[in-house]
């Protein structure tokens, strides 16, 4: 009879673990406590419709990944478990690398994932190690995988788009979301704050469901929601950032979520979200850099026996790789190596490309100081 038991327990188990399986042959990987943060940019892409078809409303066409972003958060989790969410509007005006002056959203059709995070990276100076695009099904396959979220609903949400085959109907209340309610909650935009008020509904229910997956009660639901993830995203994300993201979970979660400071504006026709960009550097500087980062230090590059403009070039390659603080000091020439120094040289150095760590004295305010000097390449 024992044997029995134990027999039906372990079936019971492969069962409920089947759903992650194929997700676990790709990113299987055991927690691991890392040195940093691991930072994701987590993507919801708008469906795309088959104007072409001969049925009306038009079906939603297969899913490629490869038009606009309808949700953009850049999350960070730390070892220790702290995450932080950084929601950044979809109407967002910037200069995107590559592209040019426009919304946020717009830069995937352009340029994919690569465009997407460097337009990131280049509005916060965060860089993302990875992405996790997600379709227009995946908040509905994870929502039903974890047995629906429970949430406040602030205000009664009635809206039909027979196009876009959105209908969304709830009562104001606390209530537990199916995942095709959850769908319609975070998409309804039929309100006077917009895409604003979308990001606080997106941010309220990231932080529900993060709370029901960190209850015991729910642990079994886990491998169910692996699968369901694994069948509507799109990822780079390696094994051994996986194993990070496990070991800061274990370490107990703590979310914390932030929206893009800024506000309303207009650029010619289009309406906009313009970014407070010192509201939004303080915001990083707290929240998102990490203290062994050095791309949060104050960095002088002084022209010792480089080349000219060596140091000016420089300071542009490293304002790319996400460096904020970065200037050119003087001091007097003379044949000399490359040498960096400060409390970040190793690190700096892997940047810089060439040169010694040295214990010399660096340039007063400087947290690094980099002296270019005969072994600088001339470009």
């Amino acid at each position: 009879m024992r044997r029995v038991v134990v027999l039906a327990a372990l079936a019971g188990l492969v069962a409920l673990s089947a759903p992650a399986a194929p997700a676990l042959m790709k990113y299987g990987s055991l927690p691991r406590k890392a040195e940093g943060p691991v930072t994701l940019l987590l993507a919801g892409v708008a469906p795309e419709y088959d104007e072409n078809a001969p049925v009306w409303p038009y079906p939603v066409k297969p899913e490629d990944y490869k038009g606009n972003t309808d949700t953009l958060v850049l999350a960070q989790l730390r070892p220790d478990g702290t995450v932080n969410l950084l929601s950044i509007p979809r109407d967002t005006w910037l200069n995107v690398p590559g592209w040019g002056w426009g919304k946020i959203n717009g830069a995937n059709p352009h340029g994919g994932p690569e465009m997407v995070m460097n337009a990131v990276q280049s509005l916060t100076g965060v860089k993302p190690d990875a992405y996790v695009y997600l379709s227009l099904y995946a908040v509905r396959a994870l929502t039903d995988a974890a047995g629906g979220v429970t949430l406040d609903v602030q205000q009664r949400m009635k809206y039909d788009d027979n196009a876009g085959k959105l209908h969304v109907d709830l009562q104001p209340g606390r209530q537990t979301l199916s995942g095709v309610q959850a769908e319609g909650y975070l998409r309804f935009r039929n309100d006077n704050m917009g895409d604003i008020g979308r990001v606080a509904r997106q941010q309220q229910f990231m932080t529900a469901l993060g709370n029901q997956v960190k209850s015991p009660l729910n642990l079994w639901r886990l491998p169910m929601m692996a699968g369901a993830l694994d069948r509507t995203t799109k990822t780079n994300i390696t094994r051994e950032q996986v194993g990070a993201l496990l070991g800061g979970a274990l370490s107990g979660l703590k979310v914390q979520t932030h929206t893009l400071p800024g506000n309303f504006g207009r650029r010619g026709r289009l309406s906009v979200w313009v970014t407070d960009q010192a509201a939004l550097n303080a915001l990083v500087a707290k929240h998102f850099r990490d203290p062994n980062d050095p791309r949060s230090l104050g960095i002088a590059v002084v022209n010792m026996d480089a080349p000219a403009g060596s140091a000016a070039r420089l300071k542009t390659k490293l304002e790319s790789l996400g460096y904020r603080n970065v200037w050119i000091a003087s001091e007097p020439r003379g044949p000399a190596p490359t040498t960096i120094t400060g409390s970040a040289a190793e690190r700096l150095l892997q940047d810089v490309g060439h040169g010694t760590v040295t214990s010399t004295p660096g340039v007063s305010g400087a947290d690094v100081t980099v002296r270019l000097g005969t072994d600088t390449p001339a470009n």
